[in-house]
């Protein structure tokens, strides 16, 4: 109870039944118990009522009340915390972390020892991985609860994220030491209760399931401190203890390849690891490092390879993975030649997906890591002598299978194969030349194929990527759909029909596409983006910045960039769920991914959309008056063009404020109809696309998606020539400098994005050099020299231009 503002004990009694009902949900009867304390005329303002009342308003979606009711309460009582805490919870309802942050500070400052308050801001400090904040926090709680097993993890677990692990570990076996007598007790019960078949069984496994998990946890911070001795001593120590079995054994395998133990290593791989799934290739890559053998020890790798054949000639990847690294051209025949044979007999659809690292790696240009231009090879006939193999092999496969029905020319070979392998191979020239852009051949072998049998539906659609590839979009449509009305319950199918219509411009057809397999009574965009479907909004996004739609397209990129927020955001939840299942091991992995989630390419594809559009409205901003363009204003007199400037500015003032009333209104109907707890106003928020192509500051807003690039997408090339894009029109000459020093690390500097950059740069710093300061020039004076030269080239078309 706060001291400023004491209760008597039925008013008192009146208040806790309203935090009960918080707890249980039941809000109205909280709302009933907070208007008979307030009625009394001796305590209409009491503050914890009034901020109480405010967070049960809160619950059932009225916000604007309950922000007033908080608020109210608060300036009456400034030394509750329950009035603190409460205007934390609300802050933290609308996800302003830093706000709710400061509430539970003060808080603190007038009960520094409130467990829940100390629990909800460690929550939060996580959660905006404010990492010093969050030990601190988890500190006080261990010193206040230091028999609770939370509050041990909590310590150590924040110790584990500043990457101080030896501290962490040190936690943990003080922990097990305390605990260890506990864990003997319970393991005991577990046995009495397993006999008895009481209920208590299933709650003694469970125990025993969360003490392994601490096991491999701790593990996993001996392994990360590369304590690999350490880690792996306590894990053969804890064995028994632990039940993921799979877990044991890579944790061995991996800390004894670390430690030097290659020859049990060696053996705990091929008999635990590879004996329990021969297709992990992880598995043999750790098997490699365990023997010792790397690039330069070719002919033991493919010895382990065949052994591996031999004894396991049902899976896949014995046979795959020689196939990378194996340099002898005749043996390299021979052993993709045993590969194709099985997997066309099987009619693997994907053969040509499995083997297209072979390509990729070929046809790399090993000097600067570019791949080498697969035109060029075509108009020389040069290709690479792999990718010759692989094509001489299949074609030699048409002509012994149209001739003999075998993958053979020998007569007694003759109709030994199926007559689906033909088609496959057909289906693999398809592609096959596709990759290597002879878009003739490629539609060459398809169409056989189709001749061959005309209803297998993936023939259709790799002729629809043919046509795409060779910019043939309609043609593309047409395949796309042909294959889509195949079989129209395959979701697949329909999402790539989709997507060939949004590369088509067809944004409405796109959408009906969808609806097949949206929610009935709701628009295929409001739904797809409900299920947070990216790749559609991306394409749209695309669609519509080809079509000059610039708002349409500007929605699309937000809507992306509110999905990751909103994935961000969902986090929350795990931090106690985690720490409470003792999924640690798992949490750790999703806070690491969460720290880099804007590095998924779904949102690099939205910035770089949002960053080139947002550059093309700076450029050429929407002005108010674009209805004057379907008006002959030629014929106009100056008075007479003025007044329907002023008109159309009236107009236009009249239409904004109607839709604000309108927004207002519908908003606050939405609040008083919702019972359910509240979203962010973030996501409330509708998205105009009027206002969206006409920003106040279309480069400000342009950096705001920049920004995640720079910082977690660095190693793409295009994120640097975009923030040169943006600084050159802010004519930021040092950041110009910066990204452009970062591009040329990236890529060769013959780059046509890159040379017309370096030009525009010189010019810029020749043009300005009275403006900049000396400093400044001797800078430039000595990073320029590290650039690449511009070459004839780009000056020549410049000018030409």
């Amino acid at each position: 109870m706060s001291p400023s503002q004491p209760l008597p004990p039925k008013e008192n009694a009146l208040f806790k039944k309203i935090l009960k009902c918080y707890e249980h949900k039941q809000y109205k009867n909280g709302l009933k118990f907070a208007k008979q304390i307030l009625t009394n005329p001796k305590h209409t303002e009491h503050g914890e009522t009034l901020a109480m009342k405010g967070l049960t308003l809160n619950c059932l979606g009225r916000k604007d009340e309950a922000y007033d009711y908080v608020r109210r309460g608060l300036r009456n009582d400034l030394q509750s915390h329950v009035c603190w805490h409460v205007y934390g919870l609300l802050q933290r309802s609308d996800h302003k972390y830093d706000e709710a942050i400061k509430c539970y500070r003060n808080a603190l400052k007038w009960d520094k020892d409130n467990i829940q308050i100390l629990r909800d801001l460690s929550l939060l400090q996580i959660q905006m991985r404010d990492l010093e904040g969050y030990r601190d926090t988890r500190y006080q709680l261990f010193a206040l609860r230091p028999t609770q097993r939370a509050s041990w993890i909590g310590y150590s677990m924040a110790y584990h994220l500043l990457k101080d692990y030896e501290m962490a570990a040190k936690i943990l076996d003080e922990f097990r030491k305390t605990s260890q007598s506990q864990q003997q007790k319970a393991m005991h019960n577990q046995n009495n209760a397993a006999n008895s078949g009481s209920g208590g069984g299933q709650r003694m496994q469970s125990e025993f399931y969360e003490n392994s998990e601490l096991l491999l946890y701790q593990v996993m911070i001996l392994k990360e401190a590369n304590n690999y001795s350490e880690a792996l001593s306590y894990l053969e120590k804890n064995e028994s203890d632990i039940c993921d079995k799979l877990a044991i054994s890579e944790f061995k395998s991996e800390l004894m390849v670390s430690n030097g133990k290659f020859k049990e290593a060696k053996k705990l791989i091929k008999d635990q690891l590879i004996g329990r799934n021969p297709e992990n290739s992880n598995y043999y890559y750790l098997l490699e490092r365990a023997l010792g053998l790397t690039g330069d020890h070719e002919n033991e790798r493919l010895k382990l390879y065949l052994d591996f054949q031999r004894q396991y000639p049902r899976s896949q990847s014995p046979f795959r993975l020689p196939l990378n690294f194996v340099t002898n051209q005749n043996l390299f025949k021979e052993m993709i030649d045993i590969y194709f044979r099985k997997s066309l007999r099987k009619g693997q659809p994907a053969l040509f997906k499995d083997i297209k690292s072979i390509y990729n790696n070929e046809l790399r240009d090993k000097s600067n890591n570019n791949y080498i231009t697969h035109k060029l090879i075509i108009n020389n006939k040069s290709l690479p002598k792999k990718i010759e193999i692989i094509q001489d092999l299949m074609l030699s496969y048409v002509q012994n299978l149209i001739n003999f029905d075998s993958f053979d020319s020998n007569e007694s070979s003759c109709g030994s194969e199926a007559v689906t392998c033909l088609l496959w191979v057909y289906y693999y020239l398809a592609q096959h030349y596709d990759y290597l852009k002879d878009y003739k051949e490629a539609l060459k072998y398809a169409n056989i194929a189709l001749e061959h049998t005309p209803t297998l539906i993936e023939l259709y659609v790799v002729k629809a990527k043919i046509h795409k590839h060779a910019e043939e979009i309609d043609e593309a449509i047409k395949c796309m759909d042909e294959a889509q009305s195949l079989d129209t319950a395959d979701r697949f199918l329909n999402s790539k029909c989709a997507k060939y219509l949004l590369r088509g411009n067809k944004v409405t057809e796109a959408e009906e596409m969808c609806a097949k397999f949206t929610r009935e009574g709701v628009p295929a965009s409001e739904n797809l983006n409900e299920m947070q479907c990216m790749w559609f909004q991306t394409e749209s996004a695309l669609a519509y910045k080809r079509q000059e739609k610039w708002g349409e397209a500007l929605k699309r990129c937000i809507e992306i960039d509110r999905h990751f927020a909103e994935i961000n955001e969902d986090q929350f939840d795990f931090h106690t769920y985690c720490m409470r299942k003792m999924t640690l091991r798992s949490y750790i992995e999703l806070l690491r991914l969460e720290d880099v989630l804007k590095s998924h390419i779904f949102y690099f594809k939205a910035a770089k959309i949002a960053i080139e559009v947002y550059l093309r409205l700076h450029d050429k901003p929407l002005g108010d008056n674009e209805e004057l363009e379907d008006k002959n204003i030629s014929n106009m007199s100056a008075s007479e063009l003025k007044k329907l400037r002023n008109k159309q500015r009236k107009a236009k003032l009249k239409a904004a404020t109607a839709e604000k009333e309108k927004t207002e209104n519908d908003k606050q109907n939405q609040q008083n109809d919702k019972n359910s707890e509240n979203t962010s106003e973030l996501h409330q928020e509708k998205l105009d696309t009027k206002k969206l192509e006409r920003p106040e500051s279309p480069l400000a807003e342009a950096i705001k998606f920049l920004t995640p690039l720079q910082m977690l997408s660095k190693e793409r090339l295009e994120t640097h020539l975009l923030a040169f894009e943006i600084y050159y029109r802010k004519n930021k000459v040092m950041l110009m400098l910066q990204s452009l020093k970062r591009a040329v690390k990236m890529t060769d500097s013959s780059h046509p994005t890159l040379q017309k950059q370096l030009q525009q740069f010189g010019q810029l710093v020749e043009a300005n050099k009275e403006q900049l300061n000396e400093s400044l020039l001797q800078v430039l004076d000595k990073e320029m020299t590290k650039l690449p030269k511009v070459s004839a080239n780009t000056n020549n078309s410049n000018t030409s231009n």
